[in-house]
């Protein structure tokens, strides 16, 4: 999956507003850290996640490969990943909740 320029830039606005859903500690990342990702992707969609790591690329190159999600945007300690849900809830997903009328 590969998003486009205008995907992106759409999807960095909406999660412009977005607090961290999951932060990842010095442990890196363990079967709890990924079945929490795993589910926060499912029911939003969009997340923010915290990394608390001084090797930030590659947890992120890691956290990528391993959710199968794409990664939108990564700023400081602060990476913003979409993974489009199997079935999308409108109350929790970030992308039908921000959506314009």
């Amino acid at each position: 999956m590969t998003l486009s320029n205008d995907k992106k830039k759409h999807l960095r606005q909406i999660g412009h507003a977005l607090k961290p859903v999951l932060t990842v500690g010095d442990n890196g990342l363990s079967d709890n850290v990924l079945s929490e990702l795993d589910r926060a992707l499912e029911d939003h969609e969009l997340i923010k996640v915290k990394l608390r790591s001084d090797d930030k690329a590659a947890l992120i190159k890691q956290l990528i490969a391993k959710s199968g999600a794409e990664l939108v945007q990564s700023i400081g300690h602060v990476a913003l990943v979409y993974r489009p849900a199997k079935k999308p809830d409108p109350k929790l997903s970030n992308l039908l909740r921000h959506r314009s009328p």
